[in-house]
């Protein structure tokens, strides 16, 4: 009866309930002075993009806000309260029902008119409105594929691309070699944003990584005891630093993909200490998927978008740069072999010149070498169009040696050309 009461403040309910939509896009707002009346409006582009990402809180929070939008608050406090019967620990989803409520009574002046609170934690909470907004207001990438997943290798089912200028970590599967789009997530990251250069700055890294192991709750908890309920359900450990952040002299460790602590349903946009934070929900159902040692996650500050066509020319061109690179290998022709070796290139322990006289001192003891690609993944470098990520499976045989091992090579660009920058063990 009391919420009914203040729902029925007729002559407040558009004008100071629709500050509630404009200051999450604008993180303030501008009185007249007058009861309920707003110089700014409520964002146009709202109403046709609530499709909601997907089932849950978060569809719900879409529809509150859309409700808000078209004048129907009453409807809008009837979503907010699913969303809290459904998850209590949702501290947006609290304060945005305060707010429909406050909104009966005075006008708003910001998101999150609670008296007393304290300034830090509410603006965290108006930043994950902010975020959460956009993304509603995002159209789902469908039919779309970020740049950098040029080929995926047969056995990938799944990638993982995190925009951390979107607070979104978008699920690709694979078709043929070929991303396609499936959902996305809201996620949170370092609390000093991205870039991460050294231990302990609280960044997280921009670049191409894989999954390289899981932690369950339970090895967590024997691991790092009381810490570990930092990291809610679990975590997923990812390859940072990778051989390009070593070149960079970039350090660091236990960048990981984890959940959330129990008592909260979710975090702001930058809470981290550098890792990528999902809902607990959201990290249970993508782990199930994830691949240790193959599922890739890639990092950017905002996806660069494109047509799946045209990632072919780069896919054409960097196979054949790899094929010419295998042919004259098997060939022993060394001087044209080393050709395809950038002139800055260097594995963990020797640059191109030890490089080259190594090759030629064991390629003298070989009659013949018969060598076999498979499973061959490209991805191009966030913020990067001339350095791409190739991973394969080589199988080697020769008249003294057969091996088989999982190979890694950065490709850059020089003089036009691609080039082997870096090759190694994955």
């Amino acid at each position: 009866m009391k919420l009914r009461k203040l729902l029925d403040s007729r002559p407040l309910r558009y004008a100071s309930a629709t500050l509630l939509v404009a200051a999450v896009c604008a993180g303030a707002l501008v009185m007249n002075g007058r009861s309920g009346q707003a110089v700014s409006a409520a964002p146009a582009v709202l109403a046709p993009s609530f499709s909601g990402r997907h089932a849950g809180p978060e569809a719900l929070l879409s529809r509150t806000l859309n409700e808000v939008g078209n004048r129907r608050l009453d409807a809008a406090a009837s979503e907010i309260d699913k969303v809290i019967q459904g998850y209590p620990n949702f501290r947006l989803a609290h304060l945005i029902k305060g707010d429909l409520l406050l909104a009966r009574a005075q006008p708003l002046t910001t998101v999150g008119n609670a008296s007393g609170a304290p300034r830090d934690r509410l603006e965290e909470l108006r930043e994950e409105a902010r975020a959460r907004l956009a993304r509603i207001q995002q159209q789902q990438p469908v039919g779309l594929v970020p740049r950098y997943l040029v080929q995926m290798q047969p056995g990938q089912r799944h990638a993982l691309v995190v925009d951390t200028a979107r607070a979104t970590l978008y699920v690709f599967e694979n078709h043929n070699g070929e991303a396609r789009y499936v959902t996305d997530y809201y996620i949170s990251i370092g609390k000093n944003g991205i870039d991460k250069f050294r231990e302990g700055d609280n960044k997280t890294p921009l670049g191409v990584y894989h999954v390289t192991g899981r932690l369950s709750r339970e090895k967590l908890n024997s691991t790092y005891g009381k810490l570990a309920e930092q990291y809610g359900v679990g975590a997923l450990p990812i390859s940072y630093p990778n051989e390009w952040d070593r070149r960079e002299g970039r350090n660091g460790s236990g960048i990981w993909l984890h959940g959330v602590p129990f008592d909260t349903y979710s975090r702001p946009p930058r809470a981290s200490n550098g890792c990528v934070a999902l809902t607990n929900e959201d990290f249970t159902t993508i782990s199930r998927d994830v691949q240790i040692g193959l599922t890739p996650v890639i990092i950017a500050n905002g996806v660069d978008w494109v047509a799946p066509g045209a990632n072919k020319a780069t896919r054409q061109e960097l196979m054949q740069r790899v094929e010419n690179w295998r042919r004259d290998w098997e060939n022993r022709d060394m001087e044209q072999y080393l050709t395809h070796y950038a002139s800055n290139f260097s594995t963990t322990k020797m640059g191109l010149a030890k490089w080259s006289k190594q090759k030629h001192k064991v390629n003298a003891g070989k009659t013949w070498i018969r060598l076999d690609l498979q499973n061959v993944s490209i991805f191009v470098y966030p913020g990067r169009d001339d350095l791409a990520v190739v991973t394969f499976d080589q199988n080697y045989a020769s008249n003294n040696l057969v091996s088989q091992m999982r190979k890694r090579q950065y490709w850059i660009r020089e003089r036009g050309t691609w080039r082997i920058l870096h090759e190694g063990t994955a």
